[in-house]
C-alpha cells in the first residue's frame, strides 16, 4: 500500500511538472527591458530600476478567437507617450537638418547655417560609426555621463544651434530608432502566438518570383503569411485590401490561402492591371498544374497501369495453369472429362478474377481523378484552364465525383479575388462599395500617404472590421494639420498627427522632413549609396537659376534629366528647356553661355563633399522621423477603447524593402 501511495504521488508530481512546463511554453516573454518608462533616462537592457508596463492579451471565453495562446506583450499607452516625449526633445534640435532641401543647399548656405564641423570630419565619424569603430549605441544617459538627454550641449551648440558632435548625434539617432526603443513585436513570436498549438499550414508551394519581382515577392510572402495567421486566429475568411494596386497581395491571399479578398484601388489603370495580373496568374497556375501532374495526375494513372499489368500477368498465369492441365495439352483426358470441370469451378474462378481486375482498374482510375482535381478544387474560380487531356479525364468522372466537383465549385466561389475601383477617404462607407461585407480584416501593403492613416480610421469606426495590418509608405504625401497654421483649410481629418499627444503639442514635421524619412539607412549601410552627383548637379542648377533668372523658388521638377545627360553642361541645357527657361538672345545664342555654366560647376565642385556629408546626416536621422510617424499611429490605436491588442511588427528585410514596419491591431471580441 505504501508503495502504491508513493507511486501515485510521483505520478501526480510528474503531472504538475508537465502542466507547468506546458504553461511556460505558451507564456509570453517580454522582449523589451528598460530601466525607466522615461526614454530620456532609460538603459537598454536588464537595469534593476522600474520597468515599463506591459499588456498581455488573453481573450475571454466569449471570444471567437481560435487560438489559445496569449498574444505577445505590448507596451501600454503611457510608456509609448513617454518615448514620444523623449523623441520630440531630440527632434526639436535635430529637425532643421531634415527640413533642409538639398536643392537649396548652396543658394541658402545650408552647411554654414546648420553644421559647425568640416565635412571631412563628419564623413569620417559616420564611416567609423557604420563600421563599428566607435562606441556601441547606448542610452544617452550613459553617453552623457548620466546627465540625461535634457542637455544637448554635446550634440548642438547652445547659442548657434549648430551641430558640433557627430558621434553624439549618431548615437542619439540610433537610440531613438524603432528597433532600439524595443517597441517592435518580433515577427516569429507573433506567428507562434497566433497559431497556438496548431501546425503551420502546408499550402502548395508557389514560386512568386515567376510573376513578380524579388522585392514584391519578399513582401507578399511575408505579409500574406501573417494575414492568413490573423484570419485563422479570428475565424475570418474575408479580407479588404486597400490600395491594392495591381493585386499582387490580394491574388496571393486568395490563391494560396483560400481567402475571399476585395482589392480596392483608386486608379482604374491599377484595377485593369490587377485583371491583367490575374490573367498571367492563370497562365502561371496552368504551367504549375502541368508540372504537378506527376504527383497529382500521372502517378496515380501510372500506379493503376502497373497494377493492371500485374493483375493481367497473374490472371494469365492462372488461366495458363488451368489450360496446361487440359486434355488438349496433356493428351490424356477426354473432352467430356475436361468440359464439366472447365464449365464450373474454373470458369467461376476466371470470372471472379476478371471482375477484380475491372474493379481495381476502375478504383485506381477514380483515385487518379480525385487527386488530379484536388489541386484544381483549391484554386479560385477560373484560376486555370483545363487542358484537353484533363477534359478527357473529366468525362470519365463518376456521377459522385461530378456532384462533389459541383459542390466544391460553389464553396470556392467565396475564395476569390475581386478588384474594385474606389477612392478611399476616412469617411468611406465600405457597405456602399462591398455589398456582401462581413466580419473581415483590413490590410494594406505600402498604402500611400493619407491612405495609411485612413485605413486605421476606417478600422476603428467600422464594427465589421475585426483586425488591421497596414504597412505605410510615401510619408512625404501625408497631409499635416499644423504644417501651415496660417492657411485656412476645411479639412477635418489629417494624415499626421493622429494621436492626442502630438495634437496637443501641435507638432509638425514638414514635407522635406517627411521626405527624408523615406531614405533607406540600411541600404546606404550596405553600400547602396545616395546619388551624390545628381543631387550636386541639381543644387548647382538652382544657383544658376537664381542668379540668371531671379527665381529663388522653383516648384517645377526636372525629373530624370540626369540619367539622360552626358555632362553637366548637357544637364543644365536640358533642365532649363524642361523648366521653360531656355531663352536665347537676338543673335540666336543661348542666354547663358557655356563658359558661365561651367564656371558655376568649377566654383562648387570643391564643396561637393559638403553636400555628401549633409545628405549622410539626413540618412542617419531618417529612422527617427519614421519612428515618430509610426508611434503616432500606434498611440492612436492605443487610445481607442475597443482595441484589444496593437503593436508594430517588422515584416520585411529593410535592405529589400525599406518601409518594412506593419501597424497591427485586433479588436475586442464578445
Amino acid at each position: 500500500m505504501a508503495h502504491r501511495a508513493r507511486r501515485r504521488k510521483n505520478i501526480t508530481t510528474d503531472a504538475v511538472k508537465a502542466r507547468h512546463q506546458a504553461e511556460a511554453i505558451h507564456r509570453p516573454t517580454a522582449v523589451f527591458d528598460r530601466s525607466s518608462t522615461d526614454p530620456a533616462c532609460a538603459t537598454l537592457r536588464g537595469a534593476p530600476a522600474s520597468r515599463p508596463r506591459w499588456r498581455h492579451l488573453q481573450l475571454g471565453r466569449g471570444s471567437v478567437m481560435a487560438a489559445s495562446s496569449p498574444l505577445p506583450a505590448a507596451q501600454d499607452l503611457p510608456t509609448l507617450r513617454a518615448q514620444l516625449q523623449g523623441l520630440l526633445r531630440f527632434l526639436r534640435q535635430a529637425l532643421p537638418i531634415s527640413k533642409a532641401h538639398t536643392v537649396d543647399f548652396y543658394t541658402e548656405s545650408v552647411w554654414e547655417q546648420l553644421v559647425d564641423l568640416p565635412p571631412e570630419t563628419v564623413l569620417e565619424v559616420l564611416r567609423e560609426t557604420a563600421e563599428g569603430r566607435t562606441a556601441e549605441a547606448r542610452p544617452l544617459a550613459e553617453a552623457e555621463g548620466g546627465a540625461g538627454i535634457s542637455g544637448f550641449s554635446k550634440i548642438f551648440c547652445e547659442t548657434s544651434q549648430k551641430l558640433v558632435s557627430v558621434e553624439a548625434f549618431a548615437l542619439a539617432a540610433k537610440y531613438y530608432s524603432i528597433q532600439n526603443l524595443g517597441i517592435c513585436t518580433p515577427f516569429e513570436q507573433l506567428l507562434v502566438a497566433l497559431r497556438g498549438i496548431k501546425e503551420e499550414k502546408t499550402a502548395d508551394s508557389v514560386k512568386t518570383d515567376e510573376f513578380m519581382n524579388l522585392k514584391k515577392s519578399h513582401e507578399v510572402q511575408a505579409m500574406s503569411e501573417l494575414i492568413s495567421s490573423i484570419a485563422d486566429y479570428c475565424g475570418i475568411k474575408q479580407v479588404i485590401d486597400l490600395g491594392s494596386g495591381k493585386g499582387y497581395l490580394s491574388a496571393y491571399l486568395s490563391l494560396k490561402y483560400g481567402l475571399k479578398v476585395y482589392g480596392i484601388d483608386s486608379s482604374n489603370t491599377n484595377t485593369h492591371g490587377a485583371q491583367e495580373r490575374n490573367r498571367k496568374l492563370k497562365k502561371h497556375w496552368k504551367v504549375y498544374h502541368t508540372q504537378s501532374n506527376l504527383d497529382v495526375n500521372e502517378l496515380p494513372f501510372k500506379m493503376a497501369k502497373e497494377k493492371k499489368t500485374q493483375d493481367q500477368v497473374k490472371n494469365k498465369t492462372d488461366i495458363q495453369g488451368v489450360c496446361n492441365n487440359s486434355p488438349a495439352n496433356q493428351g490424356m483426358m477426354s473432352t467430356s472429362d475436361f468440359l464439366p470441370d472447365f464449365s464450373s469451378s474454373v470458369i467461376s474462378n476466371i470470372r471472379k478474377q476478371m471482375e477484380n481486375l475491372h474493379v481495381h482498374s476502375h478504383r485506381e482510375e477514380n483515385l487518379c481523378l480525385e487527386n488530379a482535381f484536388s489541386l484544381i478544387d483549391r484554386l479560385p474560380i477560373n484560376a486555370i484552364e483545363l487542358t484537353s487531356s484533363s477534359k478527357i479525364h473529366k468525362r470519365k468522372m463518376s456521377e459522385a465525383n461530378k456532384e462533389r466537383r459541383k459542390t466544391t465549385s460553389k464553396s470556392n466561389e467565396s475564395n476569390i479575388y475581386s478588384p474594385l475601383t474606389s477612392f478611399i477617404t476616412a469617411d468611406s462607407e465600405l457597405h456602399d462599395i462591398i455589398k456582401d461585407l462581413e466580419d473581415c480584416l483590413m490590410v494594406g501593403l505600402h498604402t500611400c500617404g493619407d491612405l495609411a492613416s485612413n485605413t486605421l480610421r476606417i478600422f476603428t469606426s467600422n464594427s465589421k472590421i475585426k483586425g488591421v495590418c497596414s504597412v505605410g509608405c510615401c510619408y512625404h504625401l501625408l497631409s499635416e494639420e499644423f504644417e501651415d497654421p496660417d492657411k485656412e483649410c476645411t479639412q477635418e481629418k489629417w494624415g499626421f498627427p493622429m494621436c492626442h499627444y502630438l495634437k496637443e503639442e501641435r507638432w509638425s514635421c514638414g514635407r522635406n522632413a517627411r521626405m527624408s524619412a523615406c531614405l533607406a539607412l540600411e541600404r546606404v549601410a550596405v553600400g547602396q549609396g545616395l546619388p551624390t552627383e545628381s543631387l550636386f548637379y541639381r543644387a548647382v542648377l538652382q544657383d544658376i537659376i537664381k542668379d540668371g533668372y531671379g527665381i529663388t523658388k522653383c516648384d517645377r521638377y526636372v525629373g530624370k534629366t540626369y540619367s539622360k545627360s552626358s555632362s553637366f553642361l548637357d544637364y543644365v541645357r536640358k533642365s532649363l528647356k524642361k523648366l521653360g527657361l531656355d531663352e536665347f538672345k537676338q543673335s540666336g545664342d543661348p542666354k547663358l553661355p557655356e563658359k558661365m555654366i561651367m564656371d558655376y560647376y568649377e566654383k562648387y565642385k570643391p564643396r561637393m563633399n559638403e553636400l555628401e556629408a549633409f545628405n549622410m546626416l539626413k540618412v542617419v536621422l531618417a529612422p527617427c522621423i519614421e519612428t515618430l510617424i509610426l508611434l503616432d499611429r500606434l498611440c492612436y490605436l492605443k487610445e481607442q477603447e475597443d482595441i484589444a491588442w496593437s503593436a508594430l511588427v517588422k515584416l520585411f528585410d529593410p535592405v529589400k524593402s525599406p518601409r518594412c514596419y506593419a501597424v497591427i491591431a485586433l479588436k475586442q471580441q464578445q
